[in-house]
């Protein structure tokens, strides 16, 4: 049976007891910040982590930051030392018994909106994205990335860390651009489409080079949401899900409370029991809801509660009828 997760803070706040008191065991969290000379990919920090984490009574089963890849993702002088360092958080992981990293390939920028602030049912706070105000915008530092030199970068990376992640059986989960197009202020993006995703598997073929379902992105990237999932979870490549909805078209959208989007939720919960995938998921990008500040768009606390209890119902009834 597919589980449930809750993205967590390294530091303990009262989210953890919530989130305990609400029934869910599994946690996805960051990379432990540095304690002194011991920076956070390296096996003591992540250890004492994992530590707190099981103490309190959870299951830390994907590390969702990493170490600093900049240089790696444009091809950088100082790249090489990126990698060892990359090497050596994948290596800690293993060691340690976390599973799964979910990483990304976004160059510069990470995931971006336009707004923070559109109105949804209520008038809770969803982001949104409108690419058309992005018509203006201007290049970042790094000027005009090419989407064939990070498929470059990627290729290379993949061929360095790929034999470590084997090694340690750390799962390299690759998240989508989000959103999934290109270019974005001069920077490439190619983690974008079902083709090109079945060609980072094909890339460096491992039973360790896999995909974060993000379902937000994904959504934008096809119709047939279960069909995807299908066709990756034939091959074993699905590792984690990030379960959300969007409303719009890649250019233009806006999130969802994940009870009220276009995709049908079940039929997607249906596809992941049908591959048998018996990893996490966790619900992803809340609305904000009345009398909650929204200072971390996506990641206020309420609607993150709520999200569980609808997942929570969903497959229950989906689990329900495979019995």
């Amino acid at each position: 049976m597919i589980k449930i997760a809750e993205i967590l803070s390294t530091g303990r706040n009262i989210l953890w007891d919530q989130v305990k008191q609400i029934g869910v065991d599994h946690v996805v969290t960051s990379m432990p910040p540095a304690v002194g000379n011991e920076m956070g990919w390296e096996y003591m920090p992540m250890l004492r982590m994992k530590n707190n984490f099981n103490d309190a009574g959870f299951d830390v089963a994907v590390i969702e930051s990493t170490p600093p890849m900049l240089r790696i993702k444009l091809g950088l002088e100082g790249r090489e030392e990126e990698l060892d360092d990359v090497c050596t958080f994948i290596e800690s992981m293993g060691r340690v018994g976390i599973k799964t990293w979910c990483y990304n390939w976004m160059a510069v920028l990470n995931w971006t909106r336009t707004s923070s602030t559109v109105p949804s049912r209520g008038g809770a706070f969803v982001t949104g994205y409108d690419h058309a105000m992005m018509k203006n915008a201007p290049l970042t530092e790094a000027g005009e990335v090419s989407e064939n030199q990070l498929w470059e970068t990627l290729h290379e990376f993949l061929e360095r860390v790929t034999p470590v992640a084997e090694q340690y059986g750390v799962e390299m989960a690759m998240h989508p651009d989000d959103p999934p197009l290109s270019p974005l202020r001069g920077v490439g993006r190619i983690m974008r489409t079902l083709d090109n995703y079945q060609k980072l598997l094909d890339l460096v073929p491992s039973p360790m080079n896999g995909i974060t379902f993000c379902q937000g992105n994904f959504a934008l990237m096809t119709d047939d949401q279960p069909a995807a999932i299908r066709h990756f979870g034939a091959q074993r490549k699905i590792f984690f899900v990030h379960f959300r909805d969007v409303r719009g078209d890649v250019e233009n959208y806006v999130e969802t409370f994940h009870d009220d989007g276009p995709t049908d939720m079940m039929a997607c919960l249906r596809a992941y029991r049908d591959i048998g995938f018996e990893g996490v998921l966790r619900p992803d990008h809340v609305p904000t809801l009345a009398g909650e500040d929204n200072d971390h768009p996506g990641y206020s606390a309420l609607c993150r509660l709520y999200a569980v209890g609808y997942i929570r119902g969903l497959r229950e009834a989906v689990y329900r009828e495979d019995g």
